[in-house]
Protein backbone atom coordinates (compact mmCIF):
# COMPACT_ATOMS: atom_id res chain seq x y z
CA UNK A 1 0.00 0.00 0.00
CA UNK A 2 2.80 2.42 0.90
CA UNK A 3 4.51 1.54 -2.36
CA UNK A 4 1.46 2.59 -4.40
CA UNK A 5 1.04 5.82 -2.48
CA UNK A 6 4.66 6.75 -3.04
CA UNK A 7 4.37 5.92 -6.77
CA UNK A 8 1.26 8.09 -7.06
CA UNK A 9 3.07 10.91 -5.25
CA UNK A 10 6.13 10.63 -7.51
CA UNK A 11 4.08 10.61 -10.72
CA UNK A 12 1.92 13.48 -9.48
CA UNK A 13 5.03 15.47 -8.65
CA UNK A 14 6.52 14.69 -12.08
CA UNK A 15 3.38 15.75 -13.98
CA UNK A 16 3.10 18.96 -11.97
CA UNK A 17 6.59 20.07 -12.96
CA UNK A 18 6.18 18.80 -16.51
CA UNK A 19 3.04 20.87 -17.03
CA UNK A 20 4.69 23.98 -15.59
CA UNK A 21 7.82 23.71 -17.69
CA UNK A 22 6.20 22.87 -21.02
CA UNK A 23 3.99 25.94 -21.35
CA UNK A 24 4.91 27.55 -24.64
CA UNK A 25 3.80 31.02 -25.60
CA UNK A 26 4.97 31.11 -29.23
CA UNK A 27 6.80 28.86 -31.63
CA UNK A 28 10.46 29.58 -32.32
CA UNK A 29 9.90 30.80 -35.91
CA UNK A 30 7.40 33.42 -34.74
CA UNK A 31 9.81 34.55 -32.02
CA UNK A 32 12.63 34.86 -34.57
CA UNK A 33 10.37 36.88 -36.88
CA UNK A 34 9.23 39.24 -34.12
CA UNK A 35 12.69 39.86 -32.69
CA UNK A 36 14.28 40.06 -36.14
CA UNK A 37 11.84 42.78 -37.18
CA UNK A 38 12.37 44.61 -33.86
CA UNK A 39 8.62 45.12 -33.60
CA UNK A 40 7.10 43.31 -30.62
CA UNK A 41 5.63 43.86 -27.17
CA UNK A 42 7.13 42.55 -23.95
CA UNK A 43 4.31 41.85 -21.48
CA UNK A 44 5.50 41.82 -17.86
CA UNK A 45 3.99 39.23 -15.51
CA UNK A 46 6.40 39.45 -12.55
CA UNK A 47 8.74 42.05 -11.09
CA UNK A 48 11.91 41.10 -9.22
CA UNK A 49 13.10 44.00 -7.05
CA UNK A 50 16.75 43.94 -5.98
CA UNK A 51 16.33 45.97 -2.78
CA UNK A 52 15.91 43.81 0.33
CA UNK A 53 14.18 46.65 2.20
CA UNK A 54 11.38 46.48 -0.37
CA UNK A 55 11.29 42.69 -0.17
CA UNK A 56 11.09 42.81 3.64
CA UNK A 57 8.38 45.47 3.54
CA UNK A 58 6.31 43.40 1.13
CA UNK A 59 6.85 40.32 3.28
CA UNK A 60 5.47 42.13 6.32
CA UNK A 61 2.10 42.69 4.63
CA UNK A 62 -0.55 40.26 5.76
CA UNK A 63 -1.14 37.38 3.28
CA UNK A 64 1.77 38.53 1.14
CA UNK A 65 3.92 35.97 -0.65
CA UNK A 66 7.21 35.16 1.02
CA UNK A 67 9.16 35.26 -2.22
CA UNK A 68 10.85 38.33 -3.61
CA UNK A 69 8.95 38.01 -6.88
CA UNK A 70 5.91 40.26 -7.26
CA UNK A 71 3.04 39.12 -9.45
CA UNK A 72 1.89 42.03 -11.61
CA UNK A 73 -1.89 41.95 -11.72
CA UNK A 74 -4.12 43.83 -14.10
CA UNK A 75 -1.84 43.80 -17.13
CA UNK A 76 -0.85 46.86 -19.06
CA UNK A 77 2.78 46.63 -17.92
CA UNK A 78 4.78 46.38 -21.10
CA UNK A 79 7.54 47.54 -23.41
CA UNK A 80 6.25 48.10 -26.92
CA UNK A 81 9.08 48.22 -29.43
CA UNK A 82 8.60 49.59 -32.94
CA UNK A 83 11.08 50.75 -35.57
CA UNK A 84 11.03 54.43 -34.53
CA UNK A 85 9.23 54.30 -31.19
CA UNK A 86 9.61 52.54 -27.85
CA UNK A 87 6.80 52.87 -25.31
CA UNK A 88 7.68 51.70 -21.77
CA UNK A 89 5.11 51.32 -18.98
CA UNK A 90 6.54 49.30 -16.07
CA UNK A 91 6.20 49.70 -12.31
CA UNK A 92 9.26 50.23 -10.12
CA UNK A 93 9.93 48.76 -6.69
CA UNK A 94 13.19 49.77 -5.09
CA UNK A 95 15.38 52.63 -3.96
CA UNK A 96 15.42 55.84 -5.97
CA UNK A 97 18.43 58.07 -5.42
CA UNK A 98 16.73 61.19 -6.78
CA UNK A 99 13.25 60.81 -5.35
CA UNK A 100 10.34 62.45 -7.06
CA UNK A 101 7.07 63.29 -5.38
CA UNK A 102 5.25 63.12 -8.69
CA UNK A 103 3.56 59.71 -8.79
CA UNK A 104 3.83 59.53 -12.59
CA UNK A 105 7.65 59.49 -12.30
CA UNK A 106 7.97 56.64 -9.80
CA UNK A 107 7.70 53.88 -12.39
CA UNK A 108 9.27 53.55 -15.80
CA UNK A 109 6.78 55.36 -18.02
CA UNK A 110 8.23 57.02 -21.08
CA UNK A 111 8.24 57.08 -24.87
CA UNK A 112 11.58 57.11 -26.64
CA UNK A 113 12.02 58.02 -30.29
CA UNK A 114 15.84 58.08 -30.22
CA UNK A 115 17.30 54.71 -29.21
CA UNK A 116 19.77 52.13 -30.46
CA UNK A 117 19.19 48.38 -30.47
CA UNK A 118 22.01 45.82 -30.49
CA UNK A 119 20.75 42.29 -30.89
CA UNK A 120 22.44 38.93 -31.00
CA UNK A 121 21.39 35.29 -30.99
CA UNK A 122 23.26 32.55 -29.13
CA UNK A 123 23.76 28.91 -30.15
CA UNK A 124 20.60 27.80 -28.34
CA UNK A 125 18.45 30.22 -30.34
CA UNK A 126 17.83 32.75 -27.54
CA UNK A 127 17.92 36.44 -28.46
CA UNK A 128 19.59 39.22 -26.47
CA UNK A 129 18.63 42.84 -27.16
CA UNK A 130 20.49 45.76 -25.61
CA UNK A 131 18.47 48.94 -25.99
CA UNK A 132 20.03 52.30 -25.16
CA UNK A 133 17.53 55.17 -25.11
CA UNK A 134 19.29 58.47 -25.91
CA UNK A 135 16.39 60.80 -25.12
CA UNK A 136 15.50 59.50 -21.64
CA UNK A 137 17.53 60.93 -18.77
CA UNK A 138 17.10 58.27 -16.08
CA UNK A 139 17.42 54.99 -18.04
CA UNK A 140 20.88 53.90 -19.08
CA UNK A 141 20.13 50.56 -20.75
CA UNK A 142 17.32 48.02 -21.16
CA UNK A 143 18.36 44.39 -21.65
CA UNK A 144 15.80 41.97 -23.07
CA UNK A 145 16.52 38.27 -23.30
CA UNK A 146 13.94 36.41 -25.38
CA UNK A 147 13.85 32.62 -25.23
CA UNK A 148 12.80 30.32 -28.09
CA UNK A 149 9.31 29.75 -26.64
CA UNK A 150 8.51 33.48 -26.34
CA UNK A 151 9.25 33.89 -22.65
CA UNK A 152 11.39 36.91 -21.89
CA UNK A 153 13.50 38.42 -19.14
CA UNK A 154 14.07 42.19 -18.90
CA UNK A 155 16.55 44.09 -16.77
CA UNK A 156 16.66 47.86 -16.56
CA UNK A 157 19.79 49.72 -15.56
CA UNK A 158 19.18 53.25 -14.42
CA UNK A 159 21.46 56.01 -13.23
CA UNK A 160 19.11 57.18 -10.46
CA UNK A 161 17.66 53.87 -9.17
CA UNK A 162 18.63 50.39 -8.16
CA UNK A 163 18.29 47.80 -10.94
CA UNK A 164 15.12 45.78 -11.35
CA UNK A 165 14.19 42.79 -13.50
CA UNK A 166 10.91 41.60 -14.99
CA UNK A 167 9.71 38.22 -16.25
CA UNK A 168 7.09 37.85 -18.94
CA UNK A 169 6.60 37.00 -22.60
CA UNK A 170 6.73 38.64 -26.00
CA UNK A 171 3.83 39.03 -28.40
CA UNK A 172 2.91 40.89 -31.55
CA UNK A 173 2.17 44.58 -31.25
CA UNK A 174 -1.52 45.33 -30.91
CA UNK A 175 -3.31 45.38 -34.24
CA UNK A 176 -5.92 47.82 -32.87
CA UNK A 177 -3.37 50.64 -33.06
CA UNK A 178 -2.72 49.88 -36.74
CA UNK A 179 -6.45 50.21 -37.45
CA UNK A 180 -6.57 53.55 -35.58
CA UNK A 181 -3.72 54.88 -37.75
CA UNK A 182 -5.75 54.13 -40.89
CA UNK A 183 -8.66 56.29 -39.71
Amino acid sequence: MKKYISLIFIFGFFFLFESCSSQAYLDSKTVDTLVGSEEFTFNAQRANPMNYEVINAIGSIQNAPTTRILQLQGGGYSIELKKNNMDVALPYFGRMYNASYNSSETGYRFVSKDFTVNKSQNKKGNWTLKIKPNDVRNVDQINIEVFKNGKAFVSIQSNDRQPITYDGYVSENQKIEKEKEKL
